[in-house]
């Protein structure tokens, strides 16, 4: 993998020095200043999160990492809510976001996006395993009314808003937050995306934690770039494929998805 990483590398440095003379906005303040500035909450594993020692470690981590180190910038990673990441980009305190975001005609209107390199999918994390056997929303509203969390300003909360109808829906400001309802019984469940249920189910299986075998939906998830630079834009969509020509996708899948070896260095 290092291999196949120095050549990307190679590249999109490449690909950078052919656009610099040109470059206007977002890409020509990144290269001028040497650095990229990526929004992300730290808090959604497995795309974003904090080690033991602090650090922030993760599948988009890894991908912005690349990025910066091809266009021969400093990354600076700028932890924020993610509610408020959209607006941060918009006022150009950050350069892009990076941070599970599934890619909408709503957001799209705000800020351009590039991917997808992940297809995910809405699930809930419970300690229920009548809801954990759910197939379906029609399933998750029979019965009786269920209280769940959310993401607040997530798409999470648009599902539950649109198709959970016996719900009573708490928002949360973090994904911490949400987990800790669920763990202490205060709600039923919480609603996100799939990869994050499922990997919150491993490290809580020793509390009962469980999650649903397959998605309830599929959601492309993206890097949410400024709308009036194409460029920048340009410049990141060919990074992206080339990642993807090169199959670094599975290995980041394999490393964050399906390995489970990281979650030894997070609390």
């Amino acid at each position: 993998m290092k291999n196949t990483l120095k050549i990307l590398s190679a590249i999109l440095i490449i690909c950078v020095s052919f656009c610099t003379a040109h470059a206007q906005g977002t890409l020509k303040k990144i290269v001028n200043k040497g650095e990229l500035r990526v929004g992300l909450t730290a808090d959604q594993p497995p795309f974003s999160m904090k080690n033991k020692q602090g650090e922030i470690i993760g599948y988009e981590v890894d991908m912005a990492t690349l990025l910066a180190k091809s266009m021969g910038v400093k990354l600076k990673l700028v932890v924020l809510p993610f509610n408020s990441l959209i607006d941060a980009l918009d006022g150009g305190k950050i350069d892009m976001v990076m941070s599970g975001m599934t890619i909408t005609p709503e957001r799209n209107l705000k800020v351009a996006f590039v991917g997808p390199y992940m297809v995910s999918g809405k699930s809930i994390l419970t300690k229920s395993s009548i809801l954990a056997r759910a197939e379906s929303t029609e399933e998750l509203n029979e019965g009786s009314r269920i209280s769940v969390a959310v993401l607040e300003g997530s798409t999470s909360q648009t599902f539950v808003e649109t198709y959970m109808e016996n719900v009573d829906m708490t928002k949360v400001k973090n994904y911490d937050e949400g987990i800790n309802l669920v763990r202490t019984e205060i709600v039923n469940a919480l609603v996100a995306d799939y990869p994050f249920c499922v990997i919150s189910a491993m490290k809580y299986g020793n509390e009962g934690m469980v999650t649903l075998d397959q998605p309830l939906t599929i959601e492309p998830i993206g890097a949410a770039l400024p709308k009036n630079d194409p460029l920048f834009l340009n410049l990141v969509q060919n990074y992206v494929s080339s990642l993807e020509l090169a199959g670094v996708f599975e290995m980041l899948s394999a490393k964050w998805l399906e390995d489970g070896t990281w979650m030894l260095e997070v609390e």
